[in-house]
């Protein structure tokens, strides 16, 4: 996100600007950069409907904010809406204005607009073990088919993100006889890089760590970057995927195995694994071991997801 220094440094020597501007950007390193990218969008977004209107983005007042609000409600999602609020309250929050997103009038739109249009998320679907095992039978035996399992497999056994997925480097990884010892080294929830290191156990049908070392040994990739693009001369690049890219191949995979694509994302990878470890009964305490989750009630969830039909109430009525 683009926040001018002009607004920040008012009435400040002007000795403070380079020191200034490299604090602004230590203050934008506090957010992922997906988190800054989306941000970013949103509040151009913003700019530009307040723009059409002859009145200020940056300072905006709490009846801009409002009337923006209402003016999307009917178009837009209340999710969306709800982190449009961010991004504009996080510009203002960085140039060191008064904060008009946290003015009752604004919050009392966005509850009224949750209330009148729902907020309810769309949940994509998880890929559990039993599709993901359809989902990698479909792999051809490609230089991109070798990568898109090992993807996949390594994605779901890790119950990893997507950002964290495509951030995985070949010295993240070390490969023991039990499975694979994978350093998760920035997350959603570990944005100060403290990092974590969690265990792949190998697979009897479908073994991540067989996938990863033939997607290596395959692409000659000793070092940087584990998934790469492939242009179409079939030459490995250097650069990594992007995080829409894995959303693109899990939906894809999805679809040769004969699922429905848009119930599909690179979230179902790590929905999966939770979903398909709760439905077996395994320990709340091991799940949060691979996935990292720091509440025990956001995994509950997915425990309770996984068991829905288990001793149910209404089993044998009828």
């Amino acid at each position: 996100m683009s926040t001018s220094l002009t607004v920040i440094s008012d009435n400040l020597p002007a000795a403070l600007g380079p020191d200034l501007a490299a604090a602004v950007h230590l203050a934008k390193a506090e957010k992922a950069a997906s988190t800054r990218k989306a941000y970013g969008t949103d509040f151009r977004i913003f700019r530009t409907w307040c723009s059409a209107r002859n009145v200020s983005a940056l300072p905006a007042t709490p009846e801009t904010v409002a009337a923006y609000l209402a003016a999307n409600a009917g178009t837009s999602r209340a999710s969306t809406l709800g982190r449009r609020v961010a991004a504009i309250r996080y510009a203002h929050k960085l140039a060191g204005l008064a904060l008009p997103t946290d003015v009752e009038s604004v919050k009392a739109t966005m509850r009224g607009i949750r209330r009148t249009h729902g907020s309810a998320r769309v949940r994509k679907t998880p890929a559990v073990a039993s599709k993901m095992l359809g989902m990698v039978a479909r792999a051809p035996d490609t230089l991109a088919g070798l990568r898109d399992r090992a993807l996949l497999l390594i994605g779901f056994s890790g119950a990893l993100r997507r950002s964290e997925l495509v951030a995985l480097n070949v010295a993240d990884i070390a490969e023991t006889e039990a499975g694979l010892l994978v350093t998760i080294r920035h997350s959603k929830t570990d944005q100060e890089g403290e990092g974590a290191t969690i265990a792949i156990a190998r697979g009897d049908v479908a073994c991540p760590v067989k996938a990863l070392r033939a997607w290596l040994d395959a692409s000659g990739i000793q070092a940087g970057p584990i998934f790469r693009p492939i242009d179409k001369a079939g030459t490995v690049r250097s650069s990594r995927l992007t995080d829409r890219s894995v959303a693109n191949i899990v939906k894809a995979y999805a679809a040769r195995a004969g699922f429905d694509a848009d119930m599909f994302s690179g979230h179902s990878l790590r929905a999966g694994f939770l979903t398909s470890a709760a439905g077996k009964g395994a320990s709340i305490f091991k799940m949060m071991d691979v996935s990292r989750h720091k509440s025990v009630d956001t995994l509950r969830g997915y425990v309770r997801d996984a068991e829905l039909f288990k001793d149910h109430a209404g089993a044998g009525l009828l």
